[in-house]
């Protein structure tokens, strides 16, 4: 069952209730016995880095998730913070983040740009995927996702880049190293794409 994790932060019930449309088993986790039952986890996040990982410490799901994803290989999405606190630390923040995909979370620059777009990069993007990857199965890549935010991955590896979007430069869309997925944008608010994502998510 996919469970996704309720620690304060992120639109839980929209994610659920995609799958519920969908006929996917799907829960929310809000402590270590539900997280348990979990053979595919996702983490939504919306705010900052710092806070974020400050929530999930509180939840006292951290470490059962961390054991899970690292030592048992479940399959984790993270979505837009969820995702940012996957990296091993944000310029945005103090504390260190999972380091479950090795890189740091960085303010998008404007500085050198021509054209310099205004922050948070908000509203609808495309995105470009630099290796085919089943998680964009019948995903239309020109009409792209709802994005909301100021920071963007930056992977020590750009082979774990899967997908990026411009906004100005191009920055990073979409993470991958293993059974972790990370999405900068919010599939629960990006209609028929985001659904393909989650149902894609399901089956990998």
């Amino acid at each position: 069952m996919i469970k996704v994790l309720d620690y304060g932060s992120g639109n839980v019930k929209a994610i659920t209730n995609i799958y519920k449309r969908m006929n996917v088993p799907c829960g929310i986790a809000s402590n270590v016995t539900e997280l348990a039952e979990a053979d595919r986890i996702i983490v939504p996040g919306v705010g900052a880095f710092d806070q974020t990982m400050i929530l999930l410490e509180r939840s006292g799901m951290l470490e059962t998730m961390n054991e899970m994803v690292v030592g048992r290989n479940v399959p984790v999405l993270g979505i837009c913070v969820g995702m940012q606190v996957m990296a091993s630390a944000s310029e945005e923040g103090r504390r260190a983040g999972l380091g479950w995909i090795n890189g740091v979370v960085r303010r998008i620059d404007t500085t050198e740009l021509t054209h310099k777009p205004s922050l948070p990069h908000m509203g609808w993007n495309s995105i470009r995927t630099t290796t085919p990857h089943p998680v964009f199965h019948e995903v239309d890549l020109t009409k792209g996702f709802y994005f909301l935010h100021s920071y963007c991955f930056s992977c020590e590896d750009e082979r774990n880049v899967i997908a990026t979007s411009r906004y100005g430069n191009e920055v990073t869309a979409a993470v991958n190293s293993g059974n972790v997925f990370g999405m900068q944008f919010h599939p629960e608010k990006s209609h028929s794409n985001g659904i393909a994502v989650f149902k894609n998510f399901a089956e990998i």
